[in-house]
């Protein structure tokens, strides 16, 4: 049986609904007594995919009954608890408490993946800030004030231009990241240790296709606000610059609905083994009729990395600052308080420990958050809780002759 469950493609069953009605473990078999001494076929416990649309293990127990695991009275049994998270639908706190003690329960595994990551990303973007980029040209006080706009748009698309060598290093050390706290949380839900080393050997091979999966939404994100901006740049004139406000604010709000609406093709690529297209049409079935609550999840999720991270940011770049500012003189200093891209290397390096911090507790959240997502979705929809629970080796779950 392998660690991770997770080696088939889900198919072509149907993703709704099939988890309300299919009874879990300690709920009463229909002529059998316990679950576990039931007659029921065992399905392949190694599997992630969806379970046979015709699975049943006998009625709903007492106090089951009013809607998908929503009882009328009383309360559901307690479910079985292997790792991070029970094993039956999650609310929004046990999501982000399972991401949290995910992070605490391998923390060797986290930390050697994040903190690698993160100061290699970091030694390169530190390098081409320092080697590479530009320096930004000043804006003389007494230009006029064309000329003054003229620098303004210049050093836009100048630091446009210079954030791309940024952007790219920041995919690539995301993409490696995601691809293998995965396996550590799909481990960690079945409660099962899981090295670094064994980890990157699960997750490696799936790289080529996350990076073209990651390619590809952020590829339609740019075609959706190239649509929206589009017309009113061309236009060019005062009311051209409204009708760019107003197709921007359209294609962000569309470009937030994609972006919840393939949130869940990652962990679907990754435990599933799915293609790039094959991840993003199962993710937006698994999205389908939950929405909002994904939506709301990730917003949250987001708001706390970023305070995290300014948190972080507070505590670290202020001392890290009067360090620079002692090794790098007067130079350093101005550059502190300007954000100025022309730096000594004190200060790149300080301010580098600062994003590197920062990452190690972003990276694992939000990778935590978005996979347990993809869990309680197929818990909720698919029974998933069952086949988690054969992959644990719980004899409640074993409904085997």
């Amino acid at each position: 049986m392998n660690d991770t469950p997770g080696r088939a493609s889900p198919g072509s069953a149907p993703s709704e609904g099939r988890g309300a009605d299919v009874p879990r473990p300690s709920e009463p078999v229909d002529g059998s007594g316990p679950a576990g001494n039931g007659s029921a076929t065992r399905p392949p416990a190694e599997q992630w995919s969806p379970p046979p649309t015709g699975r049943t293990a006998g009625p709903q127990g007492p106090g089951w009954g009013g809607g998908p695991y929503g009882p009328v009275w009383g309360q559901p049994p307690a479910a079985a608890k292997p790792g991070v998270i029970p094993l039956r639908p999650l609310g929004v706190g046990e999501i982000l408490d399972g991401a949290v003690s995910t992070m605490r329960a391998h923390w060797r595994t986290v930390l050697g993946i994040t903190l690698t990551v993160s100061v290699l990303a970091q030694i390169a973007t530190t390098a081409i800030e320092r080697f590479l980029l530009p320096k930004p040209e000043p804006i003389d006080p007494n230009a006029t004030a064309a000329e003054a706009v003229r620098r303004i748009t210049d050093s836009a698309q100048s630091a446009a231009y210079t954030s791309l060598p940024s952007l790219v290093i920041t995919m690539i050390a995301t993409l490696i990241c995601t691809a293998v706290l995965t396996v550590v949380v799909s481990r960690s839900v079945l409660g099962r240790p899981v090295t670094l080393s064994e980890a990157w050997a699960e997750a490696r091979s799936r790289l080529p296709r996350l990076l073209g999966l990651t390619l590809l939404v952020a590829l339609l994100g740019s075609a959706v606000m190239a649509v929206g901006v589009f017309p009113g740049a061309l236009i060019g004139d005062v009311a051209g610059a409204g009708l760019v406000l107003l197709g921007g604010a359209a294609g962000l709000a569309a470009l937030i609905w994609l972006w919840v609406r393939f949130s869940l093709a990652a962990p679907a690529l990754m435990l599933e083994r799915q293609s790039v297209i094959a991840s993003m049409r199962r993710s937006a079935k698994l999205v389908k009729g939950a929405w909002w609550r994904t939506f709301g999840i990730l917003a949250l999720t987001m708001l706390l990395t970023l305070v995290a991270a300014l948190v972080v940011a507070l505590l670290i770049s202020i001392p890290l600052g009067i360090i620079a500012v002692a090794s790098g003189g007067n130079e350093a200093g101005s550059a502190f308080m300007s954000g100025s891209t022309n730096l000594d290397w004190p200060f790149l390096i300080v301010s580098g420990i600062a994003d590197v911090i920062i990452s190690m507790i972003t990276y694992p959240l939000t990778a935590g958050v978005t996979v347990l997502l993809y869990v309680d979705q197929r818990i909720r929809r698919e029974a998933l809780d069952l086949e988690l629970g054969r992959a644990a080796g719980l004899p409640e779950y074993d409904t085997g002759s």
